[in-house]
C-alpha cells in the first residue's frame, strides 16, 4: 500500500523513525540496522510495509529493500510476528540472517531474542528454499554488487544529487573495484566525483 517514504527525518530513535512528507509525519518501527543506516541523515528514503490488524495499523520502515524483503518472508513463518521479525533484524544484518538460514545455524538463530529452538527450526525449514527468490527480489547478484549500488544510489538521491550522474559514478567505481564494497564506500567515492 505504501511502498516507501521519501522526506525529512523529523525524529530518529533506535526503534522508530518519523519521516515528514509534505507536512505529514509518518512513524515507522525500525530495526537497529535501519537506525544505524539513517543516523545523521537529514532526509531519507525509507522502504515500508504497512501491517493492518483488527486493532492496529503498524508501519514498518527499512533503509534497504533487501531487509524489507527478508522481513516479509519472516512474517510468513508461523509464530513469527512483526515484533519478532524486527528484533531478529536488529540482532543481525539481513545478510547474516540469510547466511544463518542457508547454513541451518539453529544455535545462532536461538541467540536472538524471542527465537526458541522450534521457531528457529521452522524459519530454516520454511525459508531455506526461498533464499534465491529473496536475493532476486532485492536485486542482488551472487556478489551483492547490484544491491550495494541500489542502496548507495538511493542514499545519494535522497541527498538531492542528480540520478544520471550518480549512476555513472557508481558504475565507474564498481568497475574499478575487484570485489563488492560497502555502501558507505560507494557513497564516499561517488561524492568525490
Amino acid at each position: 500500500m505504501i511502498e516507501y517514504l521519501n522526506g525529512k527525518v523529523a525524529r530518529l530513535d533506535p526503534a522508530l523513525v518519523v519521516v515528514e512528507c509534505h507536512g505529514v509525519g509518518y512513524a515507522c518501527r525500525i530495526s537497529l540496522n535501519t537506525y544505524t543506516a539513517l543516523k545523521g541523515m537529514a532526509t531519507a528514503l525509507v522502504h515500508t510495509h504497512l501491517q493492518i490488524k483488527e486493532d492496529s495499523h503498524t508501519l514498518y520502515g527499512f533503509a534497504h529493500v533487501h531487509e524489507r524483503a527478508l522481513f516479509l518472508q519472516l512474517l510468513g513463518v508461523s509464530g513469527v510476528g512483526g515484533s519478532t521479525a524486527l528484533t531478529m533484524l536488529s540482532g543481525m544484518t539481513a545478510a547474516e540472517l540469510q547466511a544463518c538460514i542457508a547454513q541451518s545455524d539453529v544455535a545462532r538463530l536461538k541467540q536472538l531474542k524471542g527465537v526458541g529452538e522450534k521457531t528457529a527450526n521452522r524459519i530454516i525449514v520454511e525459508l531455506q528454499n526461498k533464499l534465491p527468490q529473496l536475493a532476486e527480489a532485492a536485486g542482488e547478484t551472487p556478489g551483492g554488487a547490484t544491491a550495494l549500488r541500489a542502496d548507495a544510489l538511493q542514499a545519494l538521491l535522497s541527498l538531492g544529487f542528480p540520478k544520471a550522474e550518480m549512476e555513472k559514478r557508481l558504475d565507474r567505481i564498481l568497475k574499478q573495484e575487484a570485489s563488492p564494497v560497502s555502501v558507505e564506500f560507494l557513497i564516499k567515492e561517488a561524492l568525490k566525483g
